[in-house]
């Protein structure tokens, strides 16, 4: 019998990068209510096929659709604006001053991101050995200012304590928060080194314990689609009976820091399975 992933309100927020807030207030408008609550603690629990249906309303108000738009094609049940909609989203774009040129773009840009999305990503299902790492835990006040944390602070002070990287390297990210949230991330930065060593007060060492199966996501692109790689991963999740075990890691391969195209970054992000 396969086992049916429910999500906490918190695990569902964080997983789709929205916060909780955001999530209710879908929920009052009428566009997504949770797919169970528990009459007796009122916990909101989501399914996987709940994760598409968000990313598609967070795909339409990035193009420009107002929750009552979206509200209107899902009554409709067209699911999806036709080509004539996306038309004239695209006519009253082009009229707007110099600020609105952005979400111009994303429309223009919309069908072939779509087309491509299947074949941007691979999905595997690997064991992660037990390694030591070099951590660094901080709050930061966005994602943005993740790279210049790793080039300014923690790759100096790796290098001052002499810590030796294996090849080809492989580091990580957890985040400890327990819901989505755009501003003061909790968040823990580790990369594997050869050997234990000496805490200092950036840096921490510690063994990272073996994941004897883990469902890998390729992703490439931009960090701000990470909500559509986290959604074929659950639907791959669900669709196998899989159970997740365990926090996820966000292994970054090529970013910012050496790739100036968002579309060419590449991540895998790994999610402990059972």
């Amino acid at each position: 019998m396969n086992y049916k992933t429910k999500l906490k309100i918190g695990e569902f927020s964080k997983f789709m990068q929205v916060t909780v807030k955001t999530l209710r207030h879908y929920e009052q408008k009428g566009l997504l209510a949770p797919d169970e609550v528990d009459e007796w603690t009122s916990y909101r629990y989501y399914s996987i096929e709940q994760m598409q249906k968000l990313q598609a309303i967070r795909d339409l108000q990035r193009l420009g659709f107002s929750l009552d738009e979206i509200k209107e094609l899902y009554e409709d049940g067209s699911h999806t604006p036709s080509i004539g909609q996306l038309d004239e989203k695209i006519k009253e774009t082009e009229k707007q001053l110099k600020l609105l040129i952005t979400r111009r773009d994303l429309l223009l840009d919309w069908s072939n991101s779509r087309k491509q999305i299947d074949t941007m990503k691979k999905i595997s299902i690997q064991s992660l050995p037990e390694i030591i790492v070099a951590s660094h835990r901080e709050v930061i006040p966005n994602y943005a200012a993740l790279s210049a944390l790793c080039c300014e602070i923690i790759g100096p002070e790796m290098q001052r304590l002499g810590c030796k990287c294996p090849p080809p390297g492989y580091s990580f990210t957890i985040e400890h928060n327990m819901e989505h949230t755009p501003t003061n991330i909790d968040i823990e930065y580790c990369e594997q080194v050869e050997e234990m060593g000496t805490n200092s007060k950036i840096i921490q060492f510690k063994r990272m314990p073996a994941v004897p199966k883990a469902l890998c996501v390729k992703h490439v692109g931009p960090y701000e689609r990470f909500g559509d790689s986290f959604t074929e991963a659950f639907r791959c999740i669900g669709k196998q009976g899989y159970k997740v075990v365990g926090q996820h890691r966000l292994c970054y391969i090529d970013g910012p820091w050496n790739q100036e195209d968002p579309e060419k970054w590449l991540s895998v992000i790994q999610i402990p399975i059972e």
